[in-house]
């Protein structure tokens, strides 16, 4: 799971052109929105289409289920592995 965890390090750092950031600046466990790399919510919906295109997941409507989603990298390669088609 670490390898999946840098590709989607890396494919933050490019779908939301964080020019300033390398894939070792952020924590695999560490939050993604407010205190971490400060996303938002179109952050989320860029970062959501860019996921279901590379993977082939399907990112529902549920914002409890999102939420926890996309809280951490971790979470989301977790979310990727058990869901990717």
């Amino acid at each position: 799971m670490e390898t999946l965890e840098q590709q989607i390090k890396e494919l933050i750092i490019d779908v939301l052109m964080l020019e300033d950031v390398t894939p070792a600046d952020i924590e695999s466990r560490a939050a993604l929105f407010v205190d971490g790399l400060g996303l938002d919510s179109i952050d989320a919906l860029e970062l959501a289409m860019a996921l279901e295109e590379r993977y082939g997941v399907k990112i529902g409507d549920d914002p409890e289920q999102n939420q926890e989603i996309f809280a951490s990298v971790h979470n989301l390669a977790a979310f990727v592995t058990e869901n990717r088609v």
